[in-house]
């Protein structure tokens, strides 16, 4: 029997890389001072989906919610085995919460036909994993937190093993459902070149417009929108042209979307320095490392 999975991703900020510059002044993420990167649990929920369809057949629809550059992910997701890829972005998402993203992702996911949708178990700019939960609420479906393994899934039912910290629960539910995944769980696949080699020209409608503008900057608002329209139908006839959604064609309310539907408030932000309690400069010269080196051998720092 073959399942139906979607796979909710996201494009974070490498939170790996901080600077001081990362959060705006009004306690919002400010996303073009980080590198962006795959949400790394949302790789593990992107594999856990491509095992099912391995497994026992069906498609794996990814859908992220973001900026027109979140289309980046969505293409590395159609390397490793993604069937279709979708985009949510709209100014007046911008700012939402996790109540307001769950809101327009439901929204969304109401559009496909489904049994499983997969989440990371949270992210790492926000680390609430509050999405996952929230949506499920919002979709009416049972919910599997923390799944770190797949145990068994046939006859439109699944058993799944879920970390509750001090051991773990053997879960067992009917489809639909919805489960966020660990890092645990598994080995999430690499890219495959064929996979790379096709969907590398992949683009949405909003990657075509800029590409389109680029390539003719004298032409005025009528010939672009023409040149546009011919290009997404041209990628559409190749299977390359990634959708592009709204909040009006999701049929979203928008008091429950942006800023209007995110009831969580930034109080303040406190930026908090760690400094050396005593440091030495070391040339950066054979005899500044050797003396280094024989100093942390003194202090038996090192052996």
């Amino acid at each position: 029997m073959a399942y139906n999975c979607v796979v909710l991703v996201k494009q974070v900020p490498d939170t790996k890389r901080i600077t001081g510059k990362a959060m705006n002044d009004d306690g919002t993420v400010n996303r073009s001072a980080l590198p962006a990167i795959f949400n790394p649990e949302d790789l593990n929920a992107l594999e856990m989906a491509l095992e099912i369809k391995d497994k026992s057949g069906g498609n794996v629809t990814v859908i992220t919610m973001g900026l027109p550059a979140a289309a980046t992910v969505l293409r590395d997701a159609l390397y490793r085995g993604a069937d279709e890829a979708i985009l949510i972005t709209d100014a007046r998402a911008a700012a939402s919460d996790t109540l307001a993203t769950s809101y327009i992702l439901s929204c969304a996911v109401k559009q496909l036909k489904y049994d499983i949708v997969l989440c990371g178990r949270q992210a790492i700019d926000g680390d609430t994993a509050q999405v996952g939960p929230q949506l499920a609420e919002k979709l009416g479906l049972p919910q599997i937190t923390y799944v770190e393994k797949l145990i068994d899934i046939k006859d439109h039912t699944i058993i799944a093993q879920r970390n509750i910290g001090n051991g773990w629960q053997k879960v067992k539910t009917q489809l639909p459902v919805l489960m966020t995944v660990t890092a645990e769980a598994n080995e999430p696949r690499v890219a495959a070149a064929k996979k790379m080699m096709k969907y590398k020209a992949a683009l949405t409608p909003a990657d075509v417009s800029q590409q389109v503008k680029s390539e003719n900057p004298d032409a005025v608002a009528s010939e672009l929108n023409e040149l546009s329209s011919l290009k997404c139908r041209e990628l559409e006839n190749k299977g390359l042209l990634i959708k592009q959604w709204n909040l009006d064609y999701i049929k979203a309310d928008l008091n429950w979307c942006g800023r209007n539907g995110s009831p969580t408030k930034v109080h303040r932000i406190q930026s908090v320095v760690l400094a050396a309690k005593e440091s030495k400069n070391i040339e950066p010269t054979d005899a500044g490392l050797t003396d280094m080196l024989h100093e942390l051998i003194d202090d038996k720092i090192i052996a």
